[in-house]
Parts: C-alpha cells; sequence; structure tokens
C-alpha cells in the first residue's frame, strides 16, 4: 500500500493540497471507517457529517417553532429561519437576489415538475439532450401535451459527448413560440460536464435554459453570477447528505414570470374565494411552494451549505479528480489471463471535462458481459456500495449499452407490452442484451485507501 500511495502521489501531487478533508472525515464522518463502510454512491447521495445532525437537534432541543402562514412568535421564529436559508441559497450559488428566486420543492425532481407543469409549451419547442435525468425527460409528456415539438441531441461513444454542431444547427431552428433546452451540467450516467457555455448560446437563439446541476453541485461550484441560466434544479441530499426530501428550484425572477402554474393550493394564494370562484396568486417564491414547507428541516440546508464552505469547492473538486484519476487508471488497465480486458468504460477515460462517477461494464475471460446485478452482490458481500442500473437515464442508457431504435420499437409496440412492461420483461425484449451498468462514483470524503479497496474487489473478478 506504501508504494501504491507514493507512485499515486507521484502521479496526482496535488492530492497532498486535500489533507484537510482527512482531517474532516476523521471527525466527522468516522462512522464509515468503524464500521468499515466503502462507500462509492456520491451520485446517488452524499453523506451527512455528525456536525450537521448535531447543530440541528441542538437547534431543535432549544427553539419552539411553529407553523409559518401566522405572525405568532413560533410562527415568526420560523419563518426567520426559512428565509435565511432561502436567502443562504442564493448566497451559496452567488445568485442575485434581485434577478434570481430559491423556491423550496421535495428534491430536484419537483422543481422540474413546477416548471413541467407551467412552461408555456404550445407552438414552442422543448430541446434536450440524450443523457438527461428521466425527471427531465418527463418534462416532454407536459410538451407533448401542449403541442410542442419535442427534440432529442444525441451523445456519442465512446466519451458520451454531443456533436455542438448538431446542438448549434437544432438552436438556430426558429419556433413559434416559447423554447426550453434542458440538458445536465454533469451527466449522472457517464459523468461528463457539459459545456456551461451552451447557456449564452441557447439565449442567444431565444430559448429559456434548464440546467440540470444535481450531479454537478455537490462537486463543482456553481456561480449564478457567470452562469446565468434560467432555472436550476438542485437536491440537498445529493451535496451534503441531509436533509432528504428537500429541494429547490433556484430560477430567474424573469423565466419565473411565463410559468403558468395549473392549479393552487394553501400557501400558493393571497385570496381565494369559494363563491366567488377567484384566487389571487401570492408574489415570488410562495406562488411555487404547495402546502405548509418542511420548516423545522429547511433549516438544515444553511447547516449543510456551511459545512460545505468550511470545506471549499477547491478541495473537493481536487479530491474528486486525483481519486477519480487513479481509479480510471488502473481499472481500466486490468485484463483477464486471456488478454480481454475486465472493464469496458462510458464515459471520458481522462479526468478532463468530467466529475467523478466511473460508470462500467464487467467481462469475464471469454468477452461475456457480466451482470450488472451480480457485481452488486459481490460488492456487497464486502460492504462496497456502489450503485447498478441506468441510473434514471435511459437515453444514455441505451447509447451506451447498445439498445437501437428498432429494439426498442418491438418491445414498445408488442400487445403484450401496451399497457405495462416489468424490468424483467425488457431484458427478455431486447435478447439478452445488458440492461445496465455499473456506477462506482468518488464523492467528497473518498480517500485513497476506499479506491485501492474497490480496485482490489474489481481484481478478484480476473479469471
Amino acid at each position: 500500500m506504501t508504494n501504491e500511495f507514493e507512485a499515486f502521489l507521484e502521479k496526482y501531487p496535488t492530492y497532498k493540497n486535500t489533507a484537510a478533508i482527512d482531517e474532516v472525515r476523521a471527525k466527522d464522518y468516522k462512522r464509515l471507517d468503524d464500521a468499515e463502510h466503502v462507500y462509492f454512491d456520491y451520485t446517488g447521495s452524499g453523506i451527512y457529517a455528525q456536525s450537521q445532525i448535531e447543530k440541528h437537534q441542538k437547534m431543535l432541543r432549544e427553539n419552539v417553532f411553529g407553523n409559518p402562514h401566522s405572525s405568532n412568535p413560533t410562527s415568526l421564529a420560523a419563518t426567520k429561519l426559512v428565509e435565511g436559508a432561502r436567502e443562504y441559497i442564493l448566497k451559496f450559488f452567488n445568485a442575485d437576489p434581485d434577478e434570481y428566486l430559491a423556491i423550496f420543492t421535495p428534491n430536484a425532481s419537483g422543481a422540474l415538475k413546477l416548471i413541467g407543469e407551467s412552461y408555456p409549451f404550445s407552438n414552442g419547442r422543448y430541446m434536450l439532450t440524450f443523457d438527461n435525468h428521466n425527471s427531465v425527460n418527463g418534462i416532454r409528456e407536459f410538451a407533448h401535451a401542449r403541442g410542442a415539438e419535442v427534440t432529442y441531441i444525441p451523445v456519442g461513444l465512446p466519451d458520451m459527448r454531443v456533436d455542438e454542431s448538431q446542438l448549434e444547427a437544432e438552436l438556430a431552428k426558429p419556433a413559434a413560440g416559447h423554447k426550453l433546452f434542458a440538458y445536465p451540467a454533469q451527466s449522472n450516467f457517464s459523468s461528463v460536464k457539459h459545456p456551461l457555455e451552451w447557456i449564452e448560446k441557447a439565449h442567444s437563439h431565444g430559448w429559456d435554459v434548464l440546467l440540470d446541476a444535481a450531479a454537478y453541485a455537490p462537486t463543482s461550484k456553481l456561480d449564478l453570477k457567470k452562469i446565468k441560466t434560467d432555472f436550476v434544479p438542485i437536491s440537498f441530499y445529493k451535496i451534503f447528505g441531509y436533509p432528504t426530501g428537500l429541494g429547490a428550484l433556484i430560477a430567474k425572477k424573469s423565466a419565473l414570470a411565463k410559468l403558468h402554474r395549473p392549479w393552487f393550493a394553501g400557501g400558493t394564494i393571497t385570496v381565494a374565494s369559494v363563491q366567488g370562484d377567484k384566487y389571487y396568486l401570492a408574489d415570488g417564491a410562495p406562488a411555487f411552494e404547495d402546502g405548509t414547507l418542511d420548516y423545522l428541516n429547511i433549516p438544515a440546508i444553511e447547516i449543510g451549505l456551511k459545512h460545505i464552505e468550511s470545506i471549499g469547492y477547491d478541495a473537493i473538486s481536487e479530491r474528486v479528480k486525483t481519486l477519480t484519476g487513479w481509479l480510471l487508471e488502473n481499472l481500466t488497465q486490468m485484463k483477464h489471463s486471456t488478454g480481454n480486458p475486465l472493464v469496458k468504460l462510458f464515459g471520458p477515460s481522462s479526468t478532463e471535462g468530467r466529475g467523478g462517477a466511473v460508470t462500467v461494464n464487467f467481462y469475464d475471460k471469454d468477452g461475456n458481459a457480466i451482470d450488472h446485478r451480480f457485481i452488486e452482490q459481490e460488492a456487497n458481500k464486502v460492504n462496497i456500495s456502489l450503485r447498478t442500473g441506468c441510473f434514471c437515464n435511459p437515453g444514455a442508457g441505451e447509447i451506451a449499452l447498445g439498445i437501437s431504435r428498432v429494439e426498442l420499437d418491438v418491445c414498445f409496440t408488442a400487445p403484450e407490452h401496451e399497457s405495462i412492461m416489468s424490468i424483467d420483461d425488457f431484458r427478455h425484449c431486447i435478447d439478452g442484451k445488458s440492461t445496465g451498468a455499473v456506477r462506482i462514483s468518488v464523492g467528497m470524503v473518498t480517500n485513497f485507501n476506499d479506491v485501492q479497496s474497490l480496485l482490489a474487489f474489481a481484481r478478484g473478478l480476473l479469471r
């Protein structure tokens, strides 16, 4: 291990600059090592720090909070904390409060649904890249229902990046109505970081831009003073683990003005009448926040954001980059006795323009794919947490796994699959092809020993 660590440092000397993270791990994430957990599912969820929990519990123990929808003392105390967290979210993402609002949602998917159900798609266009999360894909159903044109921009192998000439050609096409372009700042399948410069290119052609930052924000700084996108959905548990069940839609006020909600609910209105059959929406963020907010957990968001700031994105990004580089290099070089490679990588093979998720499939010595479910089962035996499947990203999965449009059409038009299809039905339908992959995602408190444990597990599969 010592010789390997020295070789790692020789190749990635900047890892030394992240030593403070090891101190944080020893203090705030001690339970990882105490329970001998090797955690590689940071794209699925961050891990909360012990200090986050302690600070939140202290706040709850020492105060009395009531429903914010009132002006009594306990209600005002809760309102103050909720609005403080809202302001801190904008500060964290360097968003000008005169230009942006932070709307609380259950998660990034809830933020995306707000956009989809309210965006004026009639006679317009919805364009998105192949490698979007299903919650972004789902907006197409609202677009279809309102007669908008839906366009997908493919990603290509092996790096799973977009052909920018094709994107620019589509951006330049006119439309009679409003146009919404959606893409992930970082793919949750391939970990490709798509150019943030696309935002201004799209704006120059009259598009609104939805930038999905759910996989990007945990390890990369998003500065909304520089990157003036229109909509940003966020899940906070992906950044710092706790609380779950809370996210945000950070949106330009000018973009929100285009949205028309299809209903109203408690908390979203100033006045509603039964007899008068009339309602008036509240101004700003409350118009999009249905019912009573999760006011006891929302203050924990500010605690989590301050925890990330105390570590710093520079250190987090550098750690993720160096460990991902070592993981990529060593994992992709492994070969069976027959000379066949152990893994096939889906995504960039270098650390340039990518995040910390390494997505692969494993192969036996004869070149046959090993079921990703078997890999997960074997990893479970040695307490390694990784993720398998298509990660709610079917477009990227179809490209990576070579599943064609023809095969999909045959599956989806079969009478027996008219209204229902299970995962097993789908596997059988595409004639035994892989329907998923293995995602190993490096995160904020991953260390060198974690990566070595994963590599040792992989070597155990060599024959």
